[in-house]
């Protein structure tokens, strides 16, 4: 009963460095899967506007006056952001390519976990 217990306040506590790479892990998978289909396929659109929408919440908590990273972190995530969303509606338009995303959440990911 203790172990299942500790497990389960270890999961309640996760940092959020790594709640933000779990998170852009399981984005960055639908985005992979995504860009096997055929670009009509509904799930293709569903993993770009998830993929959106968390670039959005990225880009809104940069702005916002109590954020603690660096302003120039900020400003790169905000860039990013809306890099993101242009490329996204370029992809949806069948003109741009699924890969490219995946390849910048994947740097995310990868400065998440400290690795360069």
């Amino acid at each position: 009963m203790g172990l299942q217990a500790y497990q389960k306040t270890q999961k309640t506590v996760e940092s959020a460095k790594n709640t933000e790479y779990r998170l852009f892990a399981q984005v960055t998978r639908a985005l992979i899967e995504a860009s096997e289909l055929e670009k009509t396929d509904p799930k293709v659109i569903d993993a770009l506007s998830w993929n959106r929408k968390l670039w959005d919440t990225l880009a809104r908590d940069c702005a916002m006056d109590d954020n603690r990273l660096p302003e120039e972190v900020r400003a790169g995530i905000i860039s990013l952001s809306i890099w993101v969303n242009k490329h996204s509606s370029e992809v949806m338009r069948r003109g741009g390519d699924i890969a490219d995303l995946i390849e910048i959440n994947r740097s995310i990911m990868e400065g998440l976990a400290g690795r360069p």
